[in-house]
């Protein structure tokens, strides 16, 4: 079940500012547990930086010749979300990339309705294959439902592991 009113259409320029600020508010919790994991010192040294270009990475979406298709979730005609997808049409794999719902509007189905709709633009371009990469920690819980709950049933656990030298 997708949520009432939802609309996804591809994403404009003059979105830029409101996904980033869904994307910021989105990902806070993120970014804080990976701090609490890693300790401040590890963080700062291994994280923090690829934590910082999730902004350079969700603008070059919108430029032309990306890789990626950027979609805008909106709800009587306010912007709640977005979602990335890549299609490989050598390989017939798609990807959810980056993806967010503003907080805000969290639990209301825009998850599952925003990855349904990614997964249809997979199948409407010939892709065989939908992949989506999620972190394990108790911070991704949420995202790792949705995309249970959108059919992502096989997955490789992997273990990402740090030390100070």
């Amino acid at each position: 079940m997708t949520a009432s009113g939802l609309k996804i259409r591809p994403a404009r320029a003059e979105d830029a500012a409101r996904l980033d600020e869904i994307r910021r508010a989105a990902f806070a919790p993120v970014f804080a547990s990976f701090r609490s994991i890693l300790g401040d010192e590890i963080y700062a040294a291994a994280q923090a930086r690829g934590d910082e270009a999730q902004e350079g990475l969700l603008a070059s979406m919108l430029t032309a010749g990306s890789p990626w298709e950027l979609y805008v979730a909106e709800v009587a005609d306010d912007v709640v979300g977005f979602v990335s997808v890549q299609l490989n049409h050598d390989t017939k794999v798609g990807e959810i990339g980056l993806n967010a719902v503003d907080p805000a509007h969290a639990g209301k189905g825009l998850g599952t309705g925003m990855y349904d709709f990614s997964i249809g633009r997979m199948k409407e371009a010939g892709m065989k294959v939908a992949t989506v990469g999620t972190g394990g920690d108790p911070s991704h819980a949420p995202a790792r439902r949705a995309y249970q709950k959108a059919g992502f049933s096989v997955e490789i656990p992997s273990v990402w592991m740090c030390r100070m030298l």
